[in-house]
């Protein structure tokens, strides 16, 4: 049986690692690309926890984190860094059922605080009265680009093709058509490719990409880890001594990838937003970089498998929505399982 797995970010390594320990009748491929362009995998700040305000997507990040904890050689592949998290929640909204699914796979990790505790022990400022937080003591942050690249050495070294050639077009068959014009076919193909994946496949307009971004910026956040202010959009977590890694939700959608470029605006606003919430004015107004790049984004958001209609045999795997870094590991050990019961 021959799978080809089309990307070789984060999800798509992930899922050939899974395929190949899980059985070994299977005879995978990875399509990896030639990375001209940098991707959401090199990029991301890596924020990893276990709370979602949809109790759902809660029970994923948990299992995954879960996972990472439990698992030396996933700590080391992804150089995982446990600095606790805080996710402050949107308003209206009722934390209580996620913070129970936290903490039936993380026991003793997430707590709920008040707006008091928000403003004494995290310094902010602005906040509502009825403000709500969750603080996670098992949470932080690893390099998804460090855990793809250490997943497909894995692979590469297990038997997995790791091929560095770009996919064009994926045929029914299933079949794919790649860049020097030869034509591999399959038993199944998975689409990982990110913000690639919307022109390979349709899947019903679900799929868009979206161009992401954060900043790196001289200012002191003392009483910070990991964090998200779901009012304002504002996450972040420090970076290196002085710096903090700072970024805001962007409205640039449908973006191609060769058009990416910083959006300076965003990045000014970011500032601002600090300088509301904590109080805190940078050291220098120019952070220190600026990152953007583009990921793919599915309603509802999340990483699974899923069927392409109309097309036996062909999936895609991404939608991580700029969040796959807390998920990859739960939901490629769900995706290879549900893959391995379709062949």
């Amino acid at each position: 049986m021959r799978v080809g797995v089309v990307g070789g970010g984060l999800a798509g390594a992930l899922l050939a690692w899974r395929l190949r320990e899980a059985s070994d009748r299977l005879r995978v491929e990875v399509l990896a690309g030639a990375r001209a362009t940098v991707d959401a995998s090199a990029v991301s700040g890596g924020l990893v926890r276990g709370f979602e305000p949809d109790p759902a997507a809660s029970a994923v990040a948990a299992d995954s984190l879960a996972e990472l904890r439990a698992d030396a050689r996933l700590r080391e592949w992804s150089g995982y860094r446990e600095i606790g998290s805080l996710y402050l929640t949107p308003s209206g909204a009722d934390p209580a059922e996620s913070v129970r699914t936290v903490a039936e796979r993380l026991p003793g990790s997430a707590v709920l605080v008040n707006a008091t505790r928000l403003r004494r022990g995290f310094g902010f400022r602005g906040l509502r009265e009825d403000a709500v937080g969750v603080v996670e003591r098992h949470a932080g942050y690893l390099s998804p680009a460090r855990l793809r690249d250490r997943a497909l050495d894995w692979a590469a070294a297990n038997e997995v093709e790791v091929a560095r050639t770009s996919v064009i077009a994926v045929r029914d068959g299933p079949a794919v058509r790649t860049s020097d014009g030869a034509e591999r076919r399959y038993d199944a193909v998975v689409v990982a490719a990110g913000a690639w994946t919307p022109p390979l496949v349709e899947h019903g307009g679900t799929l868009r990409t979206k161009q992401i971004q954060y900043g790196v910026y001289r200012i002191a956040l003392p009483d910070m880890g990991a964090f998200v202010d779901d009012d304002t959009g504002l996450y972040g977590r420090p970076w290196s001594e002085g710096t903090f890694l700072l970024g805001l939700g962007g409205d640039r959608w449908d973006v191609a990838p060769e058009a990416v470029e910083p959006d300076q605006a965003l990045a000014g606003r970011v500032l601002d937003v600090v300088r509301r919430r904590f109080g805190v004015t940078a050291r220098d107004p120019v952070p220190e970089r600026v990152v953007a790049s583009f990921d793919c984004y599915r309603s509802p958001a999340g990483l699974r498998l899923l069927p392409v209609d109309g097309r036996p045999g062909v999936f895609t795997f991404t939608g991580g929505s700029g969040g796959a870094a807390k998920t990859a590991v739960a939901a490629s050990r769900a995706a290879a399982s549900e893959l391995l019961n379709t062949l």
